[in-house]
């Protein structure tokens, strides 16, 4: 059977994305560029139009890199959520065309799904209990009757956001996650922060709330960096660990951009190790954002006829995990 190549598209928040994927696992090319606000966060607006003006220079290099021509695609694959509506719109206009202009079949592409496939690619996993941090998600997943269903979620602040958004009330740079991490590795004291779990939720909100008051206390800012980071990733390990207890799973893997965090993988393999299962993270240059994961993910769906049509490819800002049916994947 002849190969199938997927050009895929990525646009979701601060990164715009192009890689081309075989279907048999090969990642030819995954070019990326990522908008950096000068203060603050993510400006949707400002996001959008860093897509928009370097989207051309990407794809072209995506496709140079791959050493192949918009005749030797097969697909034409584009995240169309969740993420930031205007961001999203700029990777879906441009998929959109490109599938007119060159008769391609253009794929749907569920950011979350995406994440978690590309950590099975690269970690080898097959069935694993999923754990999902980024800027905007936290969510612990595994596959079960034809799609990936939630075994844990924030109920409020997603990880990456939470550690971002304390980082700007510290005045480090962004993005805050790398920073805070660094910093809390010379932290020494564990100061007292709200623990919260619910079920097999958790919440950051009120853990952020009272941090930045310490903060503003004059509570030393490593020892703080510190203390967020245990609490947080101590409330994520349990209901990761009470998930894998009872889906029974033999494999955890970790995703998403948070999953650079060392301390993070230390915490989850110790709950991996302790319930007799493999564990995998994602490779770092694959954790954040990235356009690789599209054309993989996109390779996967089109082989099993996933396509929609360029009147019907709608953004869904909130397109949540599981509402997408996963047909190549087998329970």
């Amino acid at each position: 059977m002849p190969r199938v190549a997927v050009l895929g598209i990525e646009s979701t928040a601060h990164t715009f994305g192009c890689g081309v994927a075989l279907d048999d696992g090969r990642i030819l090319s995954n070019v990326n560029s990522t908008y950096t606000p000068k203060v603050g966060g993510i400006h949707p607006r400002e996001s959008s139009q860093h897509h928009s003006s370097v989207a051309p220079q990407v794809v072209r290099r995506a496709l140079e890199e791959a050493g192949l021509s918009f005749e030797e695609i097969d697909a034409i694959a584009v995240t169309l959520g969740p993420g930031l509506g205007p961001c999203l719109r700029v990777g879906a206009t441009i998929a959109r065309a490109l599938s007119i202009v060159h008769g391609k079949p253009l794929v749907p592409v569920n950011h979350a799904v995406a994440h978690i496939e590309i950590a099975k690619l690269a970690t080898g996993l097959e069935d694993p209990l999923i754990v999902f941090v980024s800027g905007g998600n936290t969510i612990i997943a595994s596959y079960s009757d034809g799609r990936y269903r939630f075994f844990g979620e924030t109920l409020d602040l997603a990880l990456g956001n939470m550690l971002d958004s304390f980082a700007r009330e510290a005045g480090l740079p962004h993005p805050g996650g790398p920073k805070v991490e660094e910093l809390a590795q010379r932290g020494t004291k564990l100061l007292r922060l709200p623990y919260i779990v619910k079920g097999q939720d958790i919440s950051l909100s009120g853990l952020l709330t009272a941090a930045i008051k310490l903060l503003k206390e004059g509570c030393r800012l490593e020892d703080l960096c510190y203390s967020v980071q245990e609490y947080a990733f101590d409330m994520l390990a349990e209901v990761a660990e009470r998930a894998l207890a009872y889906t029974e799973k033999k494999e955890l893997v970790l995703t998403g951009g948070v999953a650079r965090n060392r301390e993070l993988q230390r915490k989850l393999r110790i709950v991996a190790e302790e319930h007799g299962a493999s564990f995998g993270v994602v490779p770092p240059e694959l954790a954040g954002d990235n356009g690789a994961m599209i054309a993989w993910t996109g390779a996967l769906a089109y082989k099993h006829g996933v396509v929609v049509e360029v009147e019907k490819s709608y953004v869904k800002p909130r397109w949540r995990l599981d509402e997408v049916d996963v047909p190549w994947v087998e329970g």
